[in-house]
C-alpha cells in the first residue's frame, strides 16, 4: 500500500501516578545537609529512585550555602524533577540545572510555620478503604493516596504500601509501610508480625535497625508522637484491680 493511502496510526496514551517526595531545606543548610547525611546513613536506599521535589520556600536568595544545595544534592544520589518555592533568577541559583515544573499534583503534608493566630486546624476527609484479600509480593507497590489500605495477608521484603490514611496487616509485615502521605499525622500502622524494613506516618521515619526487638515478629502498631514515630503493642496490656 503507497505511504499516502496508509491511516495514521493511533497514539494511545495512559494516565499513571508517582509519590514525590518533598525535601524542604532549611538554614543552616550545612546542618541540614548534615541531617540529610543521617538520614542516608540510616537508610541508604531511601532516596533511591525516587522523584524529589525540592521546595526553597524556606530559604532566601542570599541564604548562606545556597549556591552548593543543589549539587551536593545531586551527589548524593538525589533525583530532583522539580523545584518549588524559588526563583531561577536568583544568583546562588544561576547555575543550577533547573528542572522544568510540573503542573498539578496534590500536597502530602504543609510546612508548619509557628502562629499564635493561625485557625484551627482542618481535617482532611478520608477516602474509602483499599481491601487487598492476597499477599503482597516482594517488589510490588499498593498505592492508596486518599484512604486506609487493608491487607488480609502478608506483605513480602521489597513490597512497599503507601496509604494517606492508615495501613492494616493481617499478617507479617516485612517490606515499607508509608501511613499519613497526604499530611495525616494521626494515621496509624498495625501488624500482626512487625518485621517492616522501613516504616513512615507524615513524613517522619524509622528503619528496621530503630525497632525495639521486643516488638520484632510480634503483633504491634506504629504511631506518630510529638514528631517521633513509636512502636507499640497491637493489644494495650491488661490490668487488674485490686480491692482495698
Amino acid at each position: 500500500m503507497p505511504d499516502e493511502l496508509r491511516p495514521t496510526p493511533k497514539i494511545r496514551a495512559r494516565g499513571r501516578s508517582f509519590l514525590a517526595l518533598v525535601l524542604s531545606p532549611e538554614p543552616p543548610l550545612a546542618d541540614w545537609l548534615a541531617g540529610l547525611d543521617a538520614q542516608i546513613a540510616r537508610s541508604s536506599t531511601f532516596f533511591a529512585g525516587k522523584p524529589v521535589i525540592l521546595d526553597l520556600s524556606l530559604l532566601a536568595p542570599d541564604t548562606v550555602g545556597l549556591a552548593e544545595l543543589y549539587p551536593a544534592l545531586c551527589a548524593r544520589g538525589i533525583r530532583i524533577i522539580g523545584i518549588e518555592g524559588g526563583n531561577p533568577n536568583w544568583a546562588a541559583c544561576a547555575r543550577w540545572d533547573w528542572p522544568a515544573g510540573f503542573l498539578g499534583g496534590r500536597a502530602s503534608g504543609a510546612v508548619d510555620i509557628p502562629d499564635d493566630a493561625a485557625p484551627p486546624r482542618v481535617e482532611v476527609p478520608r477516602a474509602s478503604s483499599l481491601i487487598i484479600e492476597q499477599p503482597i509480593r516482594s517488589g510490588q507497590v499498593i498505592m492508596n493516596p486518599e484512604g486506609d489500605i487493608i491487607i488480609l495477608g502478608s506483605v513480602g521484603s521489597g513490597a512497599e504500601i503507601t496509604a494517606g490514611g492508615s495501613i492494616h496487616v493481617y499478617g507479617p509485615l516485612r517490606g515499607r509501610a508509608i501511613a499519613g502521605m497526604n499530611g495525616q499525622p494521626d494515621a496509624r500502622i498495625f501488624t500482626h508480625s512487625m518485621q517492616a524494613e522501613l516504616l513512615a506516618i507524615d513524613g517522619y521515619y524509622i528503619t528496621a535497625d530503630e525497632i525495639d526487638p521486643r516488638y520484632v515478629e510480634q503483633p504491634a502498631q506504629i504511631v506518630l508522637t510529638n514528631d517521633t514515630l513509636v512502636v507499640q503493642p497491637l493489644v494495650a496490656p491488661a490490668f487488674t484491680r485490686r480491692k482495698a
